[in-house]
């Protein structure tokens, strides 16, 4: 059964930093595309980033460049989202998505991903 599972989500003030974990099974991490996504209340699901299978292509969004760095260890397969100089505008439910496709969509949108996580809370606030 293909599962993926985040954890790291919490309260954070603003200006500080969290790491978010996607813990896949039962699939070998080495054949897909990762991409990480939020949904902030009342808003649609966006991608934030995405990363390809041996992690040599990796997109973000424009809002978080510079910001969220992505990346992976397929041994331990997982896959990590740091988020840094976090701001209340970052506040939402962040998934992890897999697909089998080759490589990072121009933007990921959540109809180019087949396996989804159950989320984990990010809340920046003071």
């Amino acid at each position: 059964q293909l599962q993926l599972v985040e954890s790291g989500g919490g309260l954070v003030q603003p200006g500080g930093s969290l790491r978010l974990s996607c813990v896949v099974s039962g699939f070998n991490l080495d054949n897909y595309v990762i991409g990480w996504f939020r949904q902030a209340p009342g808003k649609e699901r966006e991608g934030v980033s995405c990363i390809t299978r041996s992690g040599g292509i990796i997109k973000y969004t424009d809002s978080v460049k510079g910001q969220f760095t992505i990346s992976r260890d397929n041994a331990k397969n997982t896959v990590y989202l740091q988020m840094n100089s976090l701001k209340p505008e970052d506040t939402a439910v962040y998934y992890c998505a897999a697909d089998s496709r080759l490589l990072c969509p121009a933007q990921s949108r959540t109809a180019d991903f087949e396996v989804w996580g159950q989320g984990t809370l990010v809340t920046v606030s003071s």
